[in-house]
């Protein structure tokens, strides 16, 4: 039974509220992303318990664009410089999280008894747009392979942010760097409208992930130049987050379990193998890159780029370094995600289901 609220509008602006509170209240905790976090547990929590969020469609990317365009200012000639001599084991973490994506669908065909392609697709890290899109062409159910995905992606922002802080044990104000990055009012507006051009012509172009990837490459190349933009004030990188951590906990629904079955726990398992294996692979890298642990662990997550590169800046880690390797995965994976579908069909014999 679903729980309503009075009113469109009214609805969307308490449950915004409601999660700038809960943002608030991590922040007063010191939890690491606290905007982010405190907003994805509370759009869960309420969308769990029967409440229907229907997140504005202009939140997601308006949260990508704020956040990526904060990101890109890393990429200083001296990042620039640092990242050539990482292009090998940039591709090599990227295949290997390929390969590792196939060996989790194994486990979770195993797990759950769902045919090859809705294990493929659910469990190599493509996303939960591109992914269902694919799931789409291949004529098989969206909803399980969008719930695995997001699901990896509410891990990764859920547990390895805080694991890392805590690990580390050097930050006691995980939002003190985000909140004294530099910025003026001419250099934020400049970046901005560098960010959602950036976005609009990868779109223009139809390009994957446009909304995140070009307003990283427009802040990158003006960083890169020399030209005099800056970060954001504060209050517009957590209102991204607020926006980025309702529209991820509004995907998570009573309905989606309710259909999913007994596809939840297995799903819930194969991500934490997910993650276990990239951790692993983040452990074996740092000491032959010559990497801190914490930037590898960062750097190798499989998926959660908007994210990792936060952290990365919280811990004033290489945020070039960490978006980099993400953006490397990208660019493999998104581009040959159609190929690799049509790989696992060939090699499990898998045939379309029959339509009504």
């Amino acid at each position: 039974m679903q729980h309503s609220v009075p009113g469109k509008y009214t609805t969307i602006i308490l449950i915004y509220l409601g999660a700038v509170g809960t943002g608030w209240i991590a922040a007063q905790l010191h939890v690491p992303l606290p905007w982010m976090i405190g907003a994805l547990v509370f759009a869960t929590g309420i969308s769990l318990y029967g409440v229907q969020i229907k997140a504005p469609a202009l939140s997601r990317p308006a949260g990508q664009i704020v956040v990526a365009g904060s990101v890109g200012l890393a990429f200083t000639p001296a990042a620039l410089e640092t990242l050539g001599a990482m292009f090998l084991p940039m591709v090599i973490a990227a295949l290997l999280t390929i390969a590792a994506g196939f060996l989790v669908a194994w486990v979770l065909m195993r797990l759950s008894d769902v045919d090859a392609m809705t294990a493929t697709l659910a469990s190599v890290p493509m996303g939960p747009v591109e992914s269902a899109n694919l799931a789409q062409r291949y004529g098989v159910n969206p909803g399980p392979v969008v719930f695995a995905q997001t699901l990896r992606i509410m891990a990764l922002v859920l547990v390895i942010p805080p694991a890392i802080l805590l690990l580390d044990g050097s930050v006691a104000d995980p939002s003190e760097t985000l909140r004294n990055m530099h910025w003026t009012p001419q250099g934020a507006a400049l970046l901005i409208v560098l960010a959602v051009l950036g976005a609009f012509t990868l779109k223009l172009l139809r390009v994957s992930n446009p909304f995140f990837l070009g307003p990283l490459a427009a802040s990158a190349a003006a960083a890169a130049l020399g030209l005099p933009v800056t970060a954001t004030p504060y209050v517009v990188l957590a209102g991204a987050q607020v926006l980025l951590g309702v529209w991820l906990g509004a995907v998570i629904n009573r309905d989606l379990f309710r259909r999913a079955g007994r596809f939840v726990p297995a799903a819930m398992l194969s991500t934490l193998l997910m993650m276990a294996l990239c951790l692993a692979l983040a452990l074996i890298l740092a000491p032959i890159t010559g990497t801190n642990w914490a930037t590898m662990v960062l750097a190798t997550a499989p998926g959660s780029v908007t994210e990792m590169a936060l952290t990365a800046k919280v811990l004033q880690e290489s945020v070039a370094l960490v978006t980099a390797y993400h953006i490397t995965r990208i660019f493999i994976i998104i581009p040959s995600a159609p190929l690799l579908t049509r790989i696992t069909a060939r090699l499990t014999h898998w045939t379309p289901p029959k339509r009504d």
